[in-house]
C-alpha cells in the first residue's frame, strides 16, 4: 500500500515508510500472529525482547538502521511513522472486509466500524479512505444480514 501511495504523499520519505511496513511485524516470527485485541502485555514484552535480541545479532549497520526505524515507529512523531501505522490498521480493515463473516470474531463487527479513525485523522486523504472502508463494511454486514 505504501508503495502505491507515493504520489499521494510526495513530501514524505516513502522508502522509509515502505521499510517500516516491511519490518513492523517481524516480532511475530518469534511469537506468531496474535490479534491485537487479544494480545496481552506479556505477549508484547516477549515479542519485543525476542525481536530486540534478533536485531542486535545482525551486522552492526543493519541492526542500527532497523533499531532506528523501530524507535521512530514507536514514537509516532514523524509523518512517516504515522502513515505506516495508519496503513497497517487500514490494511487490517480491508482484509476483514474481504474475509467471510464466519471468520470474524464477535467484537470485530463493531470494531470494523470504529477502528483507526483516530489514527488516520492527520490526513484528509486517509480519512476519506477510512470512510470508504466503512462503507464497504456496512454494505458487507447488510448483505449478510448483520
Amino acid at each position: 500500500m505504501a508503495s502505491l501511495l507515493r504520489h499521494e504523499f510526495p513530501d514524505l520519505d516513502m522508502d522509509k515508510v515502505v521499510n517500516m511496513c516491511l519490518i513492523h511485524d517481524l516480532g511475530e516470527c518469534f511469537t506468531g500472529d496474535i490479534p491485537t485485541f487479544i494480545k496481552t502485555n506479556t505477549d508484547r514484552e516477549t515479542e519485543d525482547t525476542l525481536l530486540e535480541q534478533w536485531v542486535r545479532s545482525l551486522p552492526e549497520e543493519i541492526s542500527a538502521d532497523i533499531s532506528a526505524l523501530y524507535k521512530e515507529m514507536d514514537a509516532q512523531e514523524t509523518a512517516e511513522a504515522k502513515l505506516y501505522k495508519a496503513l497497517d490498521k487500514l490494511e487490517a480493515l480491508i482484509q476483514h472486509n474481504e474475509s467471510p463473516l464466519s471468520t470474524w470474531s464477535e467484537n470485530e463487527y463493531e470494531l470494523n466500524k470504529t477502528y483507526a479513525f483516530d489514527t488516520v485523522s492527520f490526513s484528509e486523504w486517509l480519512t476519506e479512505l477510512r470512510k470508504v472502508i466503512l462503507e464497504d463494511t456496512v454494505a458487507k454486514l447488510e448483505q449478510e444480514g448483520q
